[in-house]
């Protein structure tokens, strides 16, 4: 099976999107497929990790680089580059099957070919992750940002439609798909959950859980965005703060990868700010380590197509405060009783379920047994044969169409 991944960025670049790439590829080369990455992120090509990674980063002074500045049609650039590489490399030596993200369709300009059949491993959709009214960093939005986001939604479902066959992370995520895109149900389709990388794995069987009880050592991993119940998380940081230890909260401290200062909303009260300590984007090293000195991570997403940062939190067998909107959620963390779930997504509800955590180290404990418990229940191996299974039916199906 040769076999071409479209990726927006790769390992090292720390993004969830990048991890997941690295998952898929990886385990599909150790499955026995011959895999080639296609990358914006970099230039020039390599082998890394039994997988060929080809960059093919937009030259500045492109035209497809200034195309990516038009509103929009920008949208195109990217699916033109991946298009003009992917064919390129296909006339050198076939591909059997090429497999893309959703997440404003790379491959919406490769849909639909009956020799090289597309398999979409759909993300959360553009839609979901462009915020909603209960966030604090929603604005009203302009006639131009909504002909910007309605073109991109246009091919994701282009590129969902012209499939020969799909992949959800979970069954519920298969739904939302669906129902986001219109899609019909009568192409080949899989549920596969992803795994974690082998350094994450065994970083995380090393990890002792911080012998300290005090201050409480918090992780929250993500964007400063409404998807992921940010508003609701500097709500709830603020209550707790707020009433202290003459409130029966104890001291804590809350690390936010992925949130860079500048993302803080200059009204937060002092208090609450103390509390944070916003350090952006850091390498696989650090978040390693932030892991590691974690007591609890906080995750209160209003939905996630799979989680990482769930599974990820398991593996270092640190209780996770989740939110009940989310299934993948209720799934992962609710069911296995791997940490407490907000009721909803917002700064009360999610404030009443940290607070018994913060007062009760035997509570945090409690939930880490059953978090390692919950572990490692996605594999490698699994993500690699059950790919490739799929990647023959559609084939198979593109083929007789």
């Amino acid at each position: 099976m040769r076999t071409a991944l479209l990726a927006w960025d790769y390992p090292p670049a720390p993004s969830g999107l990048s991890t997941a790439a690295r998952e898929i590829a990886e385990s599909l080369s150790e499955a026995g497929a011959d895999v080639t990455v296609f990358t914006l992120d970099r230039a020039g090509t390599g082998r890394v990790g039994g997988v060929t990674v080809a960059g093919i980063a937009l030259p500045p002074a492109g035209g497809l680089a200034a195309l990516r500045l038009w509103g929009s049609v920008g949208h195109l650039a990217a699916p033109l580059a991946f298009r003009r590489a992917v064919l390129a490399a296909h006339a050198r030596a076939p591909f059997d099957v090429v497999e893309a993200t959703n997440w404003y369709a790379p491959a919406a300009l490769l849909a639909g070919r009956r020799d090289l059949p597309l398999v979409t491993r759909s993300s959360t959709p553009a839609a979901l992750t462009r915020g909603t009214a209960r966030s604090w960093r929603d604005r009203a939005r302009s006639w131009r940002d909504r002909l910007d986001g309605g073109s991109a939604d246009a091919l994701e479902r282009r590129q969902a439609r012209g499939s020969a066959g799909l992949i959800a992370n979970t069954a519920a995520h298969e739904a939302v798909i669906a129902r986001a895109y219109g899609l019909s149900g009568r192409r080949p389709a899989a549920v596969i959950g992803l795994s974690l990388p082998p350094e994450i794995m065994a970083s995380a069987r090393d990890a002792a859980y911080p012998a300290a009880d005090a201050p409480v050592r918090l992780l929250f991993v993500g964007r400063a965005e409404a998807r992921k119940g940010f508003d609701a998380l500097l709500a709830a940081v603020a209550i707790l703060a707020g009433e202290g230890e003459r409130g029966g909260v104890p001291p804590f401290r809350l690390d936010l990868v992925g949130v860079p200062p500048e993302d803080l909303p200059a009204d937060l009260p002092a208090a609450a700010r103390a509390c944070l300590r916003p350090r952006g984007r850091i390498d696989a090293a650090a978040l390693t380590g932030a892991y590691a000195e974690a007591h609890a991570v906080l995750a209160p997403s209003r939905y996630e197509s799979f989680g990482l940062v769930y599974q990820e939190a398991l593996a270092y067998g640190r209780p996770v405060v989740a939110c009940a909107e989310d299934p993948s959620a209720r799934a992962f963390v609710g069911a296995p009783e791997a940490g407490p779930l907000a009721t909803a997504a917002t700064g009360p509800a999610l404030a009443d379920a940290l607070r018994p955590l913060l007062r009760d180290p035997a509570l945090r404990r409690a939930y880490r047994v059953r978090a390692l418990a919950a572990a490692g229940r996605f594999t490698r191996a699994g993500l690699g044969h059950a790919t490739l299974d799929l990647y023959r039916r559609a084939i198979a199906a593109a083929r007789g169409a």
